[in-house]
């Protein structure tokens, strides 16, 4: 027996490795693997569920309780530090930061795991072939059902500050969705940038608590301050938080500007996002 046969032998399929190429993949091949490995997806999901014990009962009241812990220190500061500027109800007040940072830190926990997801699994990319695509939609599982938990506290808290169970709060959700996509989106962008360059790591927890300032968690979406109404609109998270708090909080639909401008933003940049993902996945490993 020759070296060829016995090479074929053990070797029966042949890998012809080709010069590298980034770019975008044959999109239809991509979803349709990208569907098959789902309970991939879901499988790391739980399995980082249960690894930061977010599955168990003191995992979960940390959850509430870190946001919540954040909504008391801001309301003393908003509030009674800097006498609450235009008076509002402190129940309504209340309920509505716990409303946002909820939701705020929902969202920026999906984008931030979703950013570190593929330089955290970098062994799992030298070692698996499978749509890299599935690591920050994983992260924003993982993070959806970490959130999940603090909505049932806040129902609580909203009926404690008196305010009113209306029917306008079952399109809530509508908004939710949206920020869903929008954090899949970001995720996917800042996962590509974090390949590249590392520092992105140390620089999106300055970004978020900026993006939180300047996003209508700790005001009402019609208070924004005078100095930056000129461009605060701009701000991906004036609709998607603004409708929220207003849906969950006050019972009211939002105009319709809310709602374009939020179903704009999370559809603008998932497909960036995904785009610019899938163009520079085959340049992982190689980074990595």
């Amino acid at each position: 027996m020759n070296a060829t046969s016995v090479d074929e032998e053990f070797n029966p399929s042949v890998h012809v490795y080709e010069p590298h190429k980034v770019g975008l993949p044959a999109l239809r091949p991509y979803f349709k693997a990208l569907w098959q490995r789902r309970e991939f997806a879901a499988e790391m999901s739980r399995t980082n569920i249960r690894g930061a014990h977010t599955n168990t009962f003191f995992g979960q009241v940390w959850l509430v309780l870190n946001p919540l812990l954040l909504a008391l220190v801001y309301y003393l500061l908003t509030d009674i530090i800097a006498g609450g500027g235009a008076r509002v109800d402190a129940g309504l007040r209340f309920a509505h930061m716990c409303g946002g940072l909820f939701a705020f830190y929902y969202f920026s926990g999906a984008m931030t795991a979703g950013a570190a997801s593929v330089v955290g699994g970098g062994k799992l990319l030298l070692n698996q072939s499978f749509p890299r695509m599935l690591l920050p939609l994983s992260a924003v599982r993982t993070a959806f059902f970490r959130f999940l938990p603090t909505l049932v506290v806040y129902i609580a808290i909203h009926v404690l500050m008196g305010q009113k169970l209306r029917w306008q709060m079952l399109l809530a959700p509508a908004f939710l969705i949206m920020l869903t996509v929008f954090a899949a989106g970001m995720g996917m962008i800042f996962a590509a940038l974090q390949v590249y360059f590392r520092d992105t790591a140390s620089f999106l927890p300055y970004f978020v608590r900026i993006w939180l300032y300047m996003s209508p968690v700790l005001w009402f979406a019609e208070q924004a301050p005078a100095k930056f109404k000129g461009f605060i609109q701009y701000n991906p998270l004036y609709p998607l938080l603004g409708g929220w708090t207003d849906l969950l909080v006050k019972g009211h639909v939002p105009v319709v500007k809310m709602w374009i401008g939020g179903g704009f933003w999370a559809v603008l940049a998932f497909v960036v996002g995904s785009l610019f993902f899938m163009s520079r996945e085959r340049d992982f490993v190689v980074r990595l």
